[in-house]
């Protein structure tokens, strides 16, 4: 898949800026910083300056280099190419929601009190919607997407599988934002409840049309070996 340098450095300088913000809030830290809110956006764990001001730079920075190779490394490499755009807009979204959170961590350290059961919510409901959107787009691979027995043993079942998967996605979306807009953490556990429906509703769908598929086949490396 050919580089894309100006994605490449957008998302490098916005690990650059977290690392940057991490390093000139350092100084004036307190010793305990908040690092998970329960669902009424209440602090209910600290860690110290490492895992408070790095945790979150170093996960961008983990995931930016896994995302960044796992195409070299993955043996439907080749299928990248036809799903670069998506993947790309799953690049960014992940990362855009590590630095939004971050920015939650920074703002509480410097007395700015952020509601996080609406801002968290409204991050990560905006993500779900955005994976939906290019869900769809996503070709057969090892890595990316929906990756159930059926999806990887049958093209049929993957595309169909990725695109009831975008519609759910994008709704699980607008769940997750419309319990942040109106402060609905009480919720959360009907929103999991939800999340897990959606698991089970696609592992059944990719095993009916796989079923359904006289071209399905088995994995590479699925057949039983012949006896020598």
């Amino acid at each position: 898949m050919k580089t894309n340098w100006r994605l490449e450095l957008a998302l490098l300088f916005l690990i650059a800026a977290m690392f940057a913000a991490a390093i000139l809030a350092w100084p004036n830290a307190p010793s305990d910083i908040p690092v998970h809110w329960n669902a009424s956006g209440e602090v209910d764990r600290h860690g110290g300056k490492v895992e408070g001001l790095l945790g979150l730079p170093l996960m961008s920075l983990a995931i930016y280099l896994l995302m960044r190779f796992l195409p070299r490394i993955d043996p439907g490499r080749a299928n990248y190419a036809r799903f670069s755009g998506a993947y790309a807009a799953m690049r960014v979204g992940i990362q855009a929601l590590l630095a939004l959170i971050h920015a939650v961590v920074l703002a509480w350290i410097s007395g700015r009190r952020i509601d996080v059961s609406q801002t968290a919510p409204l991050g990560v409901g905006a993500l779900f919607v955005l994976l939906g959107a290019v869900l769809g787009k996503v070709r057969p691979n090892w890595f990316v997407g929906i990756r159930t027995p059926w999806t990887i043993s049958s093209k049929r079942s993957w595309v169909r599988t990725h695109r009831l998967g975008g519609w759910l996605f994008m709704a699980l979306g607008i769940l997750f934002a419309l319990t942040g807009a109106f402060r609905l953490g009480r919720f959360g556990p009907g929103i999991l409840v939800a999340v897990v429906g959606v698991v089970l509703v696609l592992s059944v769908y990719s095993y009916l049309v796989w079923r359904a598929d006289p071209e399905k086949q088995a994995p590479a490396g699925t057949q039983p070996a012949d006896e020598e």
